[in-house]
C-alpha cells in the first residue's frame, strides 16, 4: 500500500434527531492526500466541510470509517494537525508576540526560548515592529497573519485551514493568498485548506475535492497541474480558466441540490 501523509476511509458522520431518526451529515469520505501537499476543498453550504474538519482535528468523533496519518490509525486523537477556524481567536488581553507563542506556552516551551523562536518568523513574515501590539490595534490582514504563523509554531505536519481568508477584503485576501503560499513553500507543511472561493483554491492548490450536498461526500478530484511559482495573473490564463469552468459546473450542480435539500426542509 502506497504511504500517504493522510488518509480518509470511509468517514463518515450521523447525528439522532430528537425523533429518535437518525440523520446522515457527512460521508462516507474518502481521501489519500501526499506529503507536502496543499489540498482545498469546496463544496455547498451545509455539506458537512467543518463537520470533516473537526472529524480530522479529533474534535467530534466519526460515526464511520478510519483516519490515518503516516499510516498509523489517530481516529479521535487530538494534537495531530493544527486548525485554524476563519475567526483569529487571538485573546485581546496578550500582544501578538504572546499570541504567537501560545500554542509553544501550552506544550511547555518555556517563554523565553518561545519568543526566541517566533520573532524571526514575525519579521520575516510581515509582523517585525507590531510584537507588543494587541490585536485590536492591528488590521484584520495582520491578526490572520498572527493567527496562521501561531497555527504553524504549533508545529504539526498537518495543518488544517477553514476559510481563514473569509471575512478578509478582495485586495487583503489576494495578499494573504500570496503570503500563505510562500509560508507553505518555506515550511513544507500538508495543507487542507476549505474555502467558498473556486479561484482562491485552484490559485492556491495541487489538489481540490469537490464535495456533494448534504450529506456530503467527494464529487470530484481534480490536480492542478499549473506550474509552480504561481502569481495572481494566472487566474486569467486559459488552464486556469478551463479548470475553473470544469470546477464550477460540478460545484454548481450539488450547489442546486442543496438548495432543494433547504427548500423541501422549509
Amino acid at each position: 500500500m502506497d504511504a500517504y501523509k493522510l488518509e480518509l476511509e470511509s468517514v463518515g458522520k450521523t447525528y439522532t434527531a430528537a425523533d429518535g431518526k437518525t440523520v446522515p451529515a457527512l460521508g462516507p469520505v474518502e481521501m489519500k492526500i501526499p506529503d507536502h501537499r496543499f489540498i482545498s476543498i469546496v463544496g455547498p453550504s451545509g455539506c458537512g466541510k467543518s463537520t470533516l474538519f473537526n472529524i480530522i482535528s479529533g474534535l467530534l468523533d466519526s460515526s464511520e470509517g478510519a483516519i490515518y496519518v503516516d499510516g498509523r490509525r489517530v481516529d479521535g486523537l487530538t494534537g495531530i494537525t493544527g486548525y485554524m477556524l476563519q475567526k483569529d481567536l487571538l485573546l485581546p488581553w496578550r500582544t501578538i508576540l504572546d499570541n504567537v507563542i501560545l500554542g509553544l506556552e501550552i506544550q511547555g516551551v518555556p517563554r523565553r526560548q518561545a519568543k526566541e523562536r517566533a520573532l524571526p518568523l514575525l519579521a520575516k513574515y510581515g509582523l517585525g515592529g507590531f510584537e507588543h501590539q494587541y490585536p485590536a490595534q492591528l488590521s484584520g490582514g495582520m491578526k490572520q497573519r498572527a493567527a496562521l504563523l501561531r497555527t504553524i509554531l504549533y508545529d504539526r505536519e498537518i495543518i488544517l485551514l477553514d476559510e481563514p481568508f473569509g471575512a478578509l477584503d478582495a485586495q487583503t485576501r489576494t495578499m494573504m493568498q500570496e503570503w500563505l503560499l510562500d509560508l507553505w513553500d518555506d515550511f513544507q507543511k500538508t495543507i487542507l485548506f476549505v474555502t467558498h472561493d473556486m479561484d482562491e483554491a485552484i490559485y492556491l492548490s495541487d489538489e481540490v475535492y469537490i464535495m456533494t450536498a448534504r450529506p456530503g461526500t467527494i464529487k470530484r478530484h481534480l490536480t492542478i497541474d499549473l506550474p509552480r511559482p504561481r502569481k495572481p495573473q494566472i487566474v486569467t490564463s486559459e488552464p486556469f480558466m478551463k479548470l475553473k469552468e470544469e470546477a464550477l459546473k460540478t460545484l454548481s450542480e450539488e450547489t442546486m441540490k442543496a438548495y432543494a435539500q433547504e427548500t423541501t426542509a422549509g
